[in-house]
């Protein structure tokens, strides 16, 4: 009897195998590459340890190979670090994926499993390496939908559904449930179970189904171990089902280290053999195969070639729309890798939404804010992200805090690409009752200070011949919001697009756009006060969305100015208000 090698091996018990010949039943080997080595290898250790013929040198030569073999597998499963392995003592708080995942386990232990008996020696530790593989794909590549083809197991198809955002989406296919008429019932046990469609039935009437409603996927799982994946690799690829930087996930394509093997028949392994080998020929992919559990193949579109032509009488027009600019896809347009910026009033609200949202997009940021405390707690947060970040106090009003923000910002990363002048104040107040004191302090801070910050950082960009300056204003420097009354907050932000236009047009030509967000009425913790109810009521009134902006509303847009994607852009008030400034 071959039994299966898991997590469960320790130490004790792999000094056993090594001190002595035991039979091949007491072995705990994998159906892996390296678990067949280890089991042909430990045949070879009993018969040299019965042979008194046998040099001791060979028998320690064999020890050796058998020592590295058998623990390979086991090494490979104790190092995938994992909250969600399943565990003995899982508890309450294992509530969703991971409680069901083990639920599924211990269904295919209980002996039923799509209609066969199961040993209770089952492959749990490959079925929870196998997901968490997959996960790190998903992980990767940030999939959205999948599409699996053959038979996976339950435990990693909700290993996948646990990566995947809550509007993700599995389409699972295969000719039988994956578990059974159980199969269902649990996936509907986890949370992440809704993520999951089952299609019982002919995989091909399946992806021709899934083509006629033009869906395409991210990742396109295939489990190599049925006669027709070539078939379903080809329809995926002809038919478009995977997206452009998708990728297509082929397991078993080592068919435990047979496929390479000369003087091989078995009809399955020359099936896996040749669908390796058209995949390889493909001159659309690029292809390798990783050595992991039965062999995963990693398959990705490869870029055209600059000769391409269009299968018809006209030829590819190869310009920077077909390429993208500088070679650059839209996405990686967007992306701010390399780049470093500073957000002005960073520790709350919309500038901490504005420090996230640079530092997710591969910018280094400086988070900047009147109190160091509020600052040093959104480092924390991007520092767990592993979002490059460091904390400052400045007071924006004052020029010498400005020029210190600016100088310690260039002293640790050597230059500031993006400069994002956030911080503002209001104080409401009727006109007539406004005093000098309100106004010069709402105006040292909106406009004199975002001023200074202008005129620091762009001291540094025209140097270099490269910048973005991101201001933020309102939506007051369009309308007279009501029924607050305002006038200083207003003026002052009118200035600010003024002070933007006039810096955009005098600095574009030398490589520094400057641009501002204009938002409208943010959902803050203030606005949610008691008090403030009635004004809230009054505003929705007002707001042809229906809502109040959220900080989150506002990320994409700093992003797009930050990045490359908005280099022709200059001097633009981009108004982001929910319709309020069109009633």
């Amino acid at each position: 009897m071959k039994a299966i090698l898991t997590s469960a091996v320790g130490p004790k018990h792999h000094q056993a195998v090594k001190n002595a010949a035991l039979p091949e039943k007491d072995c705990i080997i994998l159906e892996t590459p390296a678990g067949l080595i280890a089991e042909n290898l430990l045949k070879a250790k009993e018969i040299a340890l019965n042979d008194s013929r046998v040099p001791e040198q060979l028998k320690n030569y064999l020890q050796k190979a058998l020592d590295v073999a058998l623990g390979l597998d086991p090494y490979l499963d104790a190092m995938a670090t994992s909250k969600r392995k399943p565990s003995p003592d899982h508890g309450p708080e294992d509530a969703g994926g991971t409680e069901t995942r083990v639920r599924l386990q211990e269904e295919r232990a209980s002996g039923s499993l799509n209609g066969k008996l199961v040993n209770q020696e089952d492959k749990a530790a490959p079925d929870w390496c196998e997901g968490e593989i997959f996960r790190m794909f998903v992980h990767m590549i940030r999939a959205r939908k999948i599409l699996l083809i053959g038979k996976l197991k339950g435990y990693s198809i909700l290993a996948i559904a646990e990566e995947l955002p809550d509007d993700g989406k599995i389409f699972a296919c295969a000719e039988a449930p994956y578990l059974g008429v159980n199969s269902q019932e649990a996936f509907d046990y986890s949370s992440d179970g809704k993520k999951i469609s089952m299609r019982v039935g002919p995989p091909a009437d399946t992806l021709e189904a899934l083509h006629a409603e033009d869906e395409h996927f991210d990742i396109v799982f295939i489990d190599a171990d049925q006669r027709n994946a070539v078939n379903y690799y080809g329809f995926v690829m002809d038919n478009h089902l995977l997206r452009m930087d998708g990728v297509i996930c082929v397991e078993n394509t080592l068919m435990k280290g047979q496929v390479y093997l000369e003087n091989i028949s078995d009809e399955n392994v020359l099936a896996v053999r040749k669908l390796n080998t058209v995949i390889h020929s493909d001159p659309r992919v690029e292809q390798i195969i990783l050595p992991v559990q039965s062999g995963l193949s990693i398959i990705r579109r490869s870029p055209p070639p600059p000769d391409a032509v269009i299968e018809s009488k006209k030829g590819v027009v190869r310009d920077d729309v077909f390429w993208g600019y500088n070679r650059h896809r839209i996405l990686d347009r967007l992306r701010l890798d390399g780049k470093v910026a500073y957000v002005t009033g960073g520790g709350q609200g919309i500038g901490r939404a504005f420090a996230h949202a640079l530092g997710e997009a591969g910018a280094k940021v400086a988070v900047v804010d009147l109190v160091l405390a509020r600052a040093e707690a959104v480092v924390c947060e991007l520092s767990l992200k592993g979002i490059k970040s460091i904390a400052l106090a400045a007071d924006v009003s004052k020029p010498e805090d400005v020029q210190r923000m600016v100088d310690t910002v260039v002293a640790r990363w050597g230059t500031v690409h993006i400069a994002c002048n956030n911080a503002g104040i209001n104080m409401n107040s009727a006109s007539e009752d406004t005093s000098l004191e309100e106004w010069d302090k709402t105006f040292n801070v909106n406009l004199r200070g975002l001023f200074l910050c202008c005129q620091a950082a762009g001291r540094i960009m025209l140097n270099q011949g490269y910048g973005k300056i991101i201001n933020t204003a309102s939506m007051a420097s369009l309308i007279v919001p009501h029924p607050q009354k305002q006038l200083a907050y207003n003026t002052s932000k009118a200035g600010v697009v003024k002070l933007t236009q006039t810096l955009g047009t005098e600095w574009i030509d030398r490589g520094v756009k400057v641009n501002c967000i204009s938002p409208g009425i943010v959902d803050t913790p203030l606005i949610r006060s008691k008090e403030l109810r009635p004004l809230v009521r009054r505003w929705l009134a007002d707001i042809p969305a229906g809502r109040l902006a959220q900080a989150t509303d506002l990320q994409a847009a700093v992003v797009y100015l930050a990045s490359e994607s908005s280099d022709y852009m200059t001097g633009h008030n981009l108004v982001i208000e929910g319709g309020q400034s069109l009633w």
